[in-house]
């Protein structure tokens, strides 16, 4: 009895330390609030000169936040507008997709059944007017500003072409444009279907499911979620469920101020007997890493690949009153087998943690695990070992094959000169190249090869964007070079699946590492889920 009576003045005494200590941490949050407003308050009404209150203000609001963790972050009213179309999957303009190229506008392509599409803008043509305005010199990012608007709202635009005298206008009616997160879908052979998702955002699912019938029906997939940096995190639960059965935890969340929630698989999964491998890499992060640990832990998946970004933080996206936001993190991810996806941080040190994953990468140590000394855990059907300590560690590891990436190629690339000599190309050979392949996609992936002539002309350009040659470096980049150049005639003559398809057939380790498991699951993909 003693014991007892003993026992419960031990759990008063807890509970009453636990309850002042809650009473005296609201009493300091209380007064640190009202620091904040008598400062604002002193400022405002004190301050020698006139103050625009609101830049002030702004700035408190990313100081403090910059003293967390790093994907804590302020959202101003100028950027919510885009942040919405990302996730609405939807904005309102007239369908290009453009680039700006030594002050000149270029439409790289136009989306089917679009505005620009149906009134006869053509890829390649240059916008040199908007509205009877010069367009040159525009900065990429006002282009939007200006060729977007509200639905029913009309736009001109005066645009140059090749071979065509004078300046064509075209009065466009604005109308809704679909921003897709399926770049690609296409059937790599008979029974394997390949579907790239570049971002999660509220159209991911039905995109998904559309490109999955239209493959169907299909005994594997590749599901490539390389470079997908997460979004809306239902359709990442959605895209699991959609391999998983029934019941399956898919991910859970938890965190100081708000319950722990368990994500189960609400109905059974369309695609659960099929053989998956799912792609990943260094820029592979958050609800890409939900779904890919979740079909990991369930020995559903082959993940191929590099470690992933180790983005594992809930935020919660919250209004400030003026059309701004705050997205605060307040939980964080954890796959079914308990794995944090969060990879370690220090609060306020934000660009030393980016500087750390930069340095991953640029080093290859994103794709070296042996020396890595990460927690073990064990998958939830075959019982084989996984990795904890942050991000997705594959399960079949391909270092990216940093040869062809040379100081040449990159110079090439940040001064845009590939595009840029398609452009030209397209002008002087589009009718031959539409001629010749038509919608014959399958001929021109066969029988068109870059000539030497062609990267004799990169080259030369270069030089004149004051990218010096190189003959040793350039001899280490030109099938890349060829590739990407092939890659996007294939873009601007069929579409971005045929862009895809070149670029994963000639040379991508990565894909060509999944189409080995695929094809001889009994030995490879068996053998490594333990089967």
């Amino acid at each position: 009895m003693k014991r007892l009576f003993h026992g419960l003045l031990l759990l008063v005494a807890v509970a009453v330390t636990v309850s002042v200590s809650a009473q005296s941490k609201r009493a300091d949050d209380v007064m640190q609030l009202q620091k904040l407003n008598r400062f604002y308050g002193y400022l405002s009404k004190l301050y020698v000169d006139d103050v625009d209150m609101a830049p002030l203000v702004e700035k408190a609001i990313e100081g403090m936040l910059s003293e967390l963790d790093p994907h804590s972050s302020y959202i101003p009213p100028e950027e919510m507008k885009g942040v919405m179309e990302q996730f609405d999957g939807e904005f309102s303009g007239i369908g290009i997709e453009f680039n700006v190229r030594r002050d000149t506008v270029f439409v790289v392509n136009t989306i089917a059944g679009a505005p620009a599409e149906r009134v006869g803008v053509r890829p390649n043509d240059r916008i040199v007017t908007i509205d009877g305005e010069n367009a040159v010199g525009l900065q990429r990012s006002d282009v939007p500003g200006k060729l977007r608007g509200k639905t029913g709202s009309k736009v001109r635009i005066g645009v140059v072409r090749h071979g065509t005298d004078g300046v064509l206008e075209f009065d466009i009616t604005r109308d809704k444009i679909p921003i897709n997160t399926v770049d690609a879908a296409y059937r790599v052979d008979d029974s394997i279907g390949y579907i790239k998702i570049n971002r999660f955002g509220r159209t991911t699912m039905a995109e998904f499911t559309a490109a999955f019938e239209r493959l169907s029906p299909l005994k594997a997939l590749v599901l490539d979620l390389r470079s997908n940096p997460g979004g809306l995190f239902e359709q990442a639960i959605s895209l699991a469920n959609f391999f998983l059965p029934y019941g399956s935890v898919i991910v859970s969340t938890e965190g100081r101020g708000v319950p722990t929630q368990i994500y189960t698989a609400t109905r059974k999964g369309e695609f659960t007997k099929g053989n998956v491998v799912v792609l990943m890499d260094g820029f592979s992060a958050s609800a890409s890493e939900i779904v890919a640990g979740a079909l990991q832990d369930w020995d559903r998946a082959v993940i191929v690949g590099q470690p992933s970004f180790g983005k594992g933080l809930v935020q919660r996206q919250l209004p400030l009153g003026d059309n701004s936001a705050v997205r605060i993190t307040i939980a964080r991810y954890h796959t079914p087998t308990g794995r944090v996806i969060q990879r370690p941080y220090e609060n306020g040190k934000r660009s030393e943690y980016y500087e750390a994953h930069r340095e991953r990468l640029l080093s290859g140590d994103a794709a070296d695990t042996s020396s890595i000394d990460k927690p073990v855990y064990k998958t939830l059907r075959t019982g084989r070992t996984v990795y904890g300590g942050g991000g997705i560690t594959p399960d079949v590891t391909v270092a990216q094959d940093t040869v062809a990436f040379t100081p040449y190629f990159f110079n090439l690339t940040a001064k845009g000169v590939v595009p840029e000599f398609l452009y030209g190309y397209l002008d002087a050979e589009r009718e031959n190249l539409e001629h010749e392949y038509s919608s014959d996609f399958n001929g021109f992936r066969s029988r068109f090869a870059v000539t030497d002539t062609m990267i004799e002309g990169i080259v030369s350009l270069g030089k004149e964007r004051g990218v010096e040659p190189d003959s040793l470096q350039l001899a280490k980049s030109r099938p890349l070079i060829a590739k990407q150049l092939k890659a996007l005639l294939a873009r601007s003559i069929f579409s971005d699946s045929e862009y895809y398809e070149i670029m994963n057939a000639e040379g991508d380790e990565t894909f060509g590492e999944a189409m080995e498991i695929l094809r001889k699951w009994h030995s490879r993909g068996d053998a490594i889920l333990g089967d």
